[in-house]
């Protein structure tokens, strides 16, 4: 959840015949001695500007956020990743604490201090309780497109896929030193804003504002910011912004997803080229779908959200590999991806590691090796060629 509706992470899509691409990361400050959240968010981000780096308050004052500059390619938005992770933990050490990469607090209390900004203030006076346990992390993907017009169309061509995308990116399985059971639980939680979850389908840029501002106006939301849709066009600049995803573990899971995400939008813009309509799939289909991802993770079962078929994450996961080849196969990514998607379907992700994890050892050693894989420890590396590498 971030103050603004955009980032830096954002461009026209018209810079090259393939899509700009961005990322915003939201991370957990914690204790290292006790391993709790850490509220110091604003004495971390003081510290970051010191370093030369922009970082940003989220609602809860155990978190921040990270933004990528536009980027034309994915070995570009890589090496980005692991330099603001890398600068990010720097200027969380120099204030006693650590960065933790989980979609939800592995440990602490139910309920956060808000961050202390007028915007943060505002809903925590508006939203009370539900804005006091959202301390939750994602991982926001941008790519870049012409207008809102084109932003909607796209938004409808790619929210059929936004199932994989969370099964894939689950990273919240345990939470305040339990298992959920839930691969993740932050879409769960995330859910019960009134505005969150897949979108609806929108017939055109006009009808996509006129549903906002009647949210607005009914007072659900304080403004067009607030339409927290898995998949949404910027409210104010030319991108597309993929929301469901769990914040990685590592930045190569984070490149992952940017690529997907990237070439999820470079098919739905070359089938609108077409004049390709998008599936008209209905909003219960893919909550039901949504629901299950979150339940199941990226080693259990979906849900087929044309037929409600319950299929395995794998198989869901293969069909968005087919779909979306020719675009991985313009940047020469698709090799990469399948590689990686292939190592995920046997060692699984995020949530999955947490609850082998914790079967092995406590909660505070848990919460120790998270803090381990979230900073890159080898050099980084600029390959603007290369797709990602996986480090499950």
């Amino acid at each position: 959840m971030s103050a603004t509706c955009s980032t830096g992470s954002t461009a026209g899509r018209y810079e090259s015949t393939t899509p700009t691409v961005g990322v915003e990361e939201e991370f957990i400050l914690v204790d290292p001695t006790s391993w709790l959240p850490s509220t110091d968010n604003a004495a971390v981000a003081e510290t970051a500007s010191a370093l030369g780096m922009d970082l940003q308050l989220e609602l809860s004052r155990c978190q921040v956020e990270t933004n990528s500059p536009v980027c034309q390619s994915i070995g570009e938005l890589r090496t980005h990743l692991i330099d603001m992770r890398r600068r990010a933990a720097k200027a969380a050490e120099l204030n006693g604490c650590r960065l933790l990469a989980v979609g939800a607090p592995l440990s602490g209390p139910s309920r956060f201090e808000i961050s202390d900004a007028p915007r943060y203030r505002q809903m925590g006076e508006r939203f009370g309780a539900l804005a006091a346990e959202q301390s939750i992390c994602g991982c926001h993907i941008h790519v870049g497109v012409a207008d809102q017009a084109e932003a909607v169309q796209v938004c409808n061509h790619v929210r059929i896929w936004l199932p994989a995308l969370l099964a894939l990116s689950a990273n919240s399985r345990v939470h305040q030193g339990s298992d959920t059971e839930f691969a993740s639980w932050r879409a769960i939680q995330w859910s019960r804003w009134p505005v969150a979850g897949p979108p609806p389908y929108f017939e055109s840029a006009a009808d996509f504002d006129t549903v906002v501002a009647r949210m607005v106006d009914c007072g659900v939301m304080l403004d067009e910011r607030m339409a927290y849709w898995d998949v949404r066009p910027s409210c104010h600049l030319p991108t597309v912004e993929i929301r469901v995803c769990d914040v990685q573990p590592t930045a190569d899971d984070a490149a992952l997803l940017a690529t997907l995400g990237r070439a999820l939008v470079a098919t739905a813009l070359g089938a609108i080229d077409r004049g390709i309509e998008a599936p008209n799939i209905s909003l219960e289909n893919l909550r039901l779908a949504t629901w299950v991802s979150a339940k199941e993770g990226v080693l259990g079962t979906s849900i087929d959200p044309v037929t409600t078929q319950r299929i395995s994450a794998t198989e869901l996961l293969h069909r968005l590999l087919i779909h979306v080849r020719d675009s991985l196969d313009e940047t020469g990514e698709y090799a990469s991806v399948e590689s990686a998607l292939r190592n995920k379907s046997v060692t699984g992700g995020g949530s999955d590691w947490q609850q082998r994890t914790l079967r092995q050892v406590c909660l505070r050693e848990l919460i120790a090796r998270a803090v381990q894989r979230t900073t890159p420890i080898e050099p980084a590396r600029m390959d603007t060629h290369a797709g990602p590498a996986t480090d499950q």
